[in-house]
């Protein structure tokens, strides 16, 4: 990707540099970083100009943002090379072998009992509920999304700007070599294969990114427990941390967590 002072919509940039991957044999640069943090509405004018500019930004943020290594960011701490494309995954599948993967039962864990780890997934168990359907978008996907973004920065603010040439927010994370998920998944491919699925069936949009950690708007979140329900099921095949590690330690209790809410995280450990 070859970026200069200004990218192709004329939206003028802060001061930036390109990141080449460690991982890489010197010549591939996925990512433009900024060197300070993001100015408040530049996520916003920057997405607006996506079709015109192919660059997706993202809002990065890091295990230390006073380290001069920002990682994984600053430090190239990436894997593009390793990733295959999200067009060659099948989400359905990628998303019921991950839930098969997930609800095994050992009546060896030490842990939690069969039943007991039975009982988090309920009321599906070992069953895979397949996708849950889209919904029709209670507000403007992009709209959500630029709302998103400046509530993330007041919450995060030293998070930088990073721009990927990428076709659409799901595939920036494939093509900037996000490792986020490799403790579960090295290839980031088969998650941004799912993630296309939820900017269509409900309007996700990728906002941020920290080194395991995921930020997406949702214009479209479930409304009641049942259609919670079943979007949790996507989440734990996604990111089995989120019910495992997270404040909500059941399906229903995550999925209640979920009913109207605009804005998904997921953190891998």
């Amino acid at each position: 990707m070859n970026l200069d002072s200004r990218p192709p919509d004329g939206v003028a940039l802060p001061p930036g540099r390109m990141i080449t991957s460690e991982e890489g044999d010197g010549d591939l640069q996925p990512l433009w970083l900024s060197d300070g943090p993001a100015p408040v509405d530049l996520w916003s004018a920057l997405r607006a100009e996506h079709a015109t500019s192919a660059l997706w930004p993202l809002l990065l943020d890091s295990i230390d943002p006073h380290d001069s290594e920002f990682r994984p960011w600053a430090c190239g701490e990436l894997s593009p090379e390793r990733m295959s494309s999200p067009a060659d995954h099948d989400p359905e599948q990628l998303l019921a072998r991950w839930w098969h993967d997930y609800t095994v039962t050992d009546e060896d864990d030490d842990m939690l009992t069969v039943e007991e780890r039975l009982a988090v997934t309920a009321p599906f168990g070992q069953t895979w509920p397949g996708t849950a359907p889209g919904r029709t978008f209670s507000a403007e996907p992009d709209a959500m999304a630029e709302q998103f973004a400046r509530v993330f920065l007041a919450q995060h603010p030293h998070a930088r700007l990073g721009l990927v040439a990428a076709p659409r927010g799901a595939d920036a994370l494939t093509t900037v070599g996000w490792d986020g998920p490799v403790n579960y998944d090295n290839d980031t491919a088969a998650f941004s294969a799912v993630i296309r699925t939820w900017e269509d069936r409900f309007g996700a949009r990728v906002v941020a990114l920290g080194l395991s950690t995921l930020h997406l708007s949702i214009a479209a979140p479930p409304s009641g427990l049942e259609q919670a329900l079943a979007v949790a099921a996507e989440h734990f095949a996604f990111c089995p941390d989120s019910i495992w590690q997270g404040a909500h330690s059941t399906l229903t209790a995550y999925a209640e967590h979920l009913i109207d809410l605009n804005c998904w995280e997921f953190w891998w450990d």
